[in-house]
């Protein structure tokens, strides 16, 4: 079984491991089981007393361990119960803490040990449930008791009885860590039954739930309180009686403490370590913190505060080496350098609304670690700031997400001793500065820098090189073959030339992105080396040649964008590699000269896009590096090009388009059930679709646009309730369009197949008469057929009403004042016509009956040329009507208005029979 790194960094000891005999002159063994043994010669010559030895503690007057430290001493094992450890009765003072005794749980054989007063297990996996009931039964002297992981979910508590228990019996406890155990069936009230000689309590990451019990803070020797990590805790602040507490460190970050933050904490003059960091406290920052002269830890950063943070409360804390102010904060610098911090070695002000760089940095020769990040500071970086940086004390430098400009020193850093340079994200220019040799992450993505790529970083102990997005020309260095990173990013910049061979055998990239450049030739096949490459992105550039076949055997290869290049020819696998891409989630080869068929055996083996279950919000990282790099990608999606900052695990897609492909779809397409996008447009593919496309329940968008497919759509694609965007225009397909609430919505996606009918093309099945959306039930048909009938005859009866009322209404208005003239112009010409209509009808009458009423017409002819002559726009007599009387002419006058009224909304008059028809203009 190999040997584990343990988390402590103190060089191994040379321990004594049994205590069988109490004075041993040879060699010291301890059997901790059947797996573990540890067996260590005494330093010096042989006869030497082991009380001596390095971690064994001897009672003065007599010859038995009382103590034995085997701390951060590489052990790996069980731990038995039958380890002749527990024979070692007189122990008061046992320590394992930072070894690896996995699968090992607290056995109850540590009851034995009643002397003990101080025991310490931590850190050293240690698991399952832990006695309380043996300890607090057998163990009741103990002063420190040391339970704390590394890790979550190893220790349990089981119930909250038996912690009430084991709080009560420890009267003389001073020392209590619990830090990773899993307390959450544990009630908060029993931590009222802590004895007051309590100094220190340390429960973080115990996923306490609840109220906090605020008599803890009163507890009269209690130093150290560390709750963090408990994010479902509550809990405030004492704002009375906290004058007299002897608190050095209280850590309450990332819970859900909530409340001001009283003025009563500058009460606690003992403190030296302060961290309420992503809690939930509120109003002001209280300016007493001020009066904290022993602070050297300050941690304030993600809490909600109001106003402004005046830094110059923080004046007199001369003390101060670590200051963590960052994000929700609006910071306030001094402007007159009266604050000065000698001792400051990190400062993170983080994303706190900066808009000038810290003058009182030139007053912090021991400065180590500067974060200036996400604020808006412009302009150049000041000079004196340089003379601070040539103190060689920092090691980490990140002013990224600002707008500083300006030409930095090419020379600046090489021969610092900086070792994270993060400069990202403004508008730095010039050349790129050279890096120190003993770096291990260097970006300076997304700025202006210009010229060739430094040859130094070639050299350097580098995790992350990332230059993207900048202006640098030349060819990519040959000497990039000593690269040891993880990440190489050199996409959106100038360089031009041939990919080097310079990948070779053991290369620990994860992440190649050369996109968006000038790069030609073929790819390197030394690129097969990267066994543990995960995503390799070439999009946009020249680069010529064959599909790069031999990329197949990669085996943790997860994203392929060979997009828009110069690629072409058939794409076969690999003969030798029965199975090809196993991981791979995005496959894009759109926009190259590729021809044949669709590569059907990379389809079948398309593992990851099958049935494999992926975190729906985890996302593709490379943890290696100081900040976690986040891959992204550029994809064609829903007829947008997006770039994606961030690719989940779960996002699948395919992109052969705008290539020369030909053949059928392969039928094993419908084998990707995981698959969110497909685009196959702009190629030259015939045949059917394939109804497996039905089994794609995931997909969320295709395209198979601008192709030569024909056939039928098949019924199953209708039915893909995910599908949110479709487009198979402009090919040949033909038949009824599927119905479906999901092909409904989509706009325009069949136009160009002449043989297609029904909706939503205008085009209805067996007929060129315009198709209207068909109901998706007969229930939903017949209720839009009533709804829509009742809006219509709703809005004639509305039109109709207000036709009539305007038109009588305009009528009076004119007979009353004979305006407007221009109206009764019309009106009049109108009468005059249809007066001479009736005229000459009544003439061709008179001529067929002329022998018996020709007395008669002579005196209605007479009537007529008088009322002719006596027709102008005012109230007439009656006279010139003939026969009418003044109220038959009146309303003959009013409804010659309101027709004319009605022409100009939509209404017809029909005179034969004297009724309204109208219709509602759309």
């Amino acid at each position: 079984m190999p040997v584990s790194a343990m988390p402590c960094s103190s060089s191994i000891k040379h321990l004594p491991s049994q205590g069988t005999p109490l004075h041993i002159t040879a060699t010291f063994v301890i059997s901790f089981g059947p797996t573990l043994h540890i067996r260590r010669r005494p330093r010096g010559r042989r006869g030497t007393d082991c009380c001596s030895w390095d971690g064994v503690t001897c009672h003065m007057s007599k010859d038995y361990v009382i103590g034995l430290d085997l701390s951060c001493s590489w052990l790996r094992g069980a731990l038995h119960s039958n380890s002749t450890l527990f024979s070692l009765r007189n122990l008061q003072r046992l320590n394992l803490a930072g070894n690896n005794f996995i699968g090992s749980q607290i056995s109850s054989r540590f009851g034995i040990l009643t002397g003990l007063a101080l025991l310490n297990l931590s850190g050293s996996s240690f698991s399952g449930i832990i006695p309380l009931e043996m300890i607090s039964h057998h163990l009741s002297s103990l002063i420190s008791l040391d339970l704390s992981g590394y890790y979550s979910g190893y220790l349990t508590i089981e119930d909250d009885r038996s912690f009430r228990r084991f709080v009560s019996n420890f009267t003389q406890l001073r020392e209590l860590a619990l830090g990773f155990v899993d307390m959450s069936r544990v009630s908060l009230t029993s931590f009222t039954n802590l004895s007051s000689t309590l100094t220190s309590l340390s429960l973080y990451y115990c996923f306490l739930q609840g109220k906090f019990p605020i008599s803890i803070f009163h507890l009269p020797n209690l130093r150290s309180l560390a709750l963090t990590y408990n994010f479902n805790l509550t809990g405030t602040l004492p704002h009375t009686n906290w004058s007299s507490s002897p608190l050095v460190r209280l850590s309450l970050s990332y819970t859900k403490f909530h409340g001001p933050i009283p003025d009563s904490v500058g009460n606690l003059t003992s403190l030296e370590y302060l961290a309420l960091i992503d809690s939930e406290f509120t109003g002001s920052l209280p300016p007493t913190i001020g009066n904290l002269d022993r602070l050297s830890f300050l941690a304030l950063g993600g809490i909600n505060l109001s106003g402004t943070v005046d830094f110059d409360m923080f004046a007199r804390l001369k003390n101060l080496e670590y200051l963590y102010l960052w994000r929700n904060l609006n910071v306030m610098l001094p402007n007159n350098g009266s604050c000065s911090f000698p001792r400051l070695k990190v400062l993170s002000l983080d994303d706190v609304n900066l808009t000038e760089f810290p003058y009182f940095l030139s007053s912090s020769p021991e400065l180590e670690y500067l974060d200036l990040s996400q604020n808006r500071i412009s302009g150049p970086i000041p000079e004196w700031f340089w003379r601070v940086w040539k103190s060689n004390t920092m090691r980490v430098l990140d002013l990224s997400f600002n707008n500083f400009t300006g030409e930095l020193p090419i020379n600046l850093f090489r021969n610092s001793s900086v070792q994270v340079i993060y400069l990202p994200n403004n508008n730095f220019d010039g050349p790129v500065p050279i890096p120190p040799p003993n770096i291990w992450f260097y970006s300076v993505a997304n700025n202006k820098f210009s010229g060739d790529i430094p040859h130094q970083l070639c050299n350097a102990n580098l995790l992350e090189v990332n230059l993207s997005n900048n202006s640098l020309i030349g060819p990519i260095p040959h000497c990039f073959i000593n690269l040891s990173a993880f990440v190489l990013d050199l996409r959106a910049n100038k360089l031009f030339g041939q990919i080097p061979e310079i990948f070779f055998s053991g290369s620990n990239l994860r992440t190649i992105r050369l996109s968006e450049n000038r790069l030609k030739g073929p790819l390197p096949q030394s690129l097969a080396n990267c066994k543990n490459l995960e995503v390799l992105d070439l999009s946009e550039n020249e680069l010529e040649g064959p599909f790069p076949y031999w990329l197949d055997t990669l085996p943790n290869l997860q994203v392929l964008d060979l997009r828009s290049n110069k690629l072409g020819g058939m794409i076969n696998s690999s003969w030798k590699n029965n199975h090809p891409f196993p991981k791979l989630h995005i496959f894009d080869l759109s926009d190259n000269s590729f021809h044949g068929h669709l590569p059907a055996k990379y389809i079948a083996n398309f593992i990851a896009m099958k049935d494999k279950a992926r975190s729906p919000s985890q996302y593709m990282l490379v943890n290696d590096t100081l900040d976690p790099y986040i891959d992204s990608v550029t994809v064609f999606m829903k007829g947008f090009t997006i770039e994606l900052e961030g690719i989940l695990l779960m996002f699948m897609t395919i992109d052969l388009s705008r290539n020369f492909f030909e053949g059928d779809i392969p039928e094993l397409i419908g084998d990707l059930k995981l698959l969110k996008g497909l685009n196959l447009s702009h190629n030259n593919l015939t045949g059917r679709i394939p109804s497996t496309v039905g089994n794609l329940t995931n997909l969320e968008w295709l395209d198979l646009s601008s192709n030569k497919l024909n056939g039928e759509i098949p019924r199953g694609l209708a039915d893909l309730t995910m599908l949110s965007w479709l487009n198979l225009s402009d090919n040949q397909l033909e038949g009824l369009i599927p119905h479906s609430r999901q092909f409904d919505t989509f706009s325009h996606p069949f136009d160009g197949n002449p043989r297609l009918c029904g909706y939503p093309l205008p085009k209805a099945c067996g007929t060129d008469k315009q198709q209207l959306p068909p109901s998706t039930s007969p229930e939903d048909g017949e209720e839009k057929a009533q709804f829509g009938h009742w809006i219509e005859w709703r809005a004639v009866a509305m039109g109709y009403g207000c036709g009539i009322s305007f038109g009588i209404l305009a009528g009076y208005i004119m007979l009353e004042t004979g305006r407007p003239k221009w109206l009764g112009r019309k009106v009049e010409q109108w009468m005059m016509r249809m007066v001479e209509r009736k005229r000459r009808r009544k003439t061709n009458r008179l001529k067929k009956n002329a022998d018996q009423r020709n007395h008669e017409e002579e005196r209605r002819l007479i009537r007529l040329k008088s009322s002719k002559q006596q027709c102008t726009w005012r109230l007439p007599s009656t006279e010139g009507y003939g026969n009418l009387s003044m109220i038959k002419w009146k309303a003959h006058l009013l409804q010659s208005i309101s027709i004319f009224i009605f022409s100009f909304s939509g209404f017809e008059w029909n005179d034969s029979n004297h009724v309204f028809y109208f219709s509602i203009i759309k």
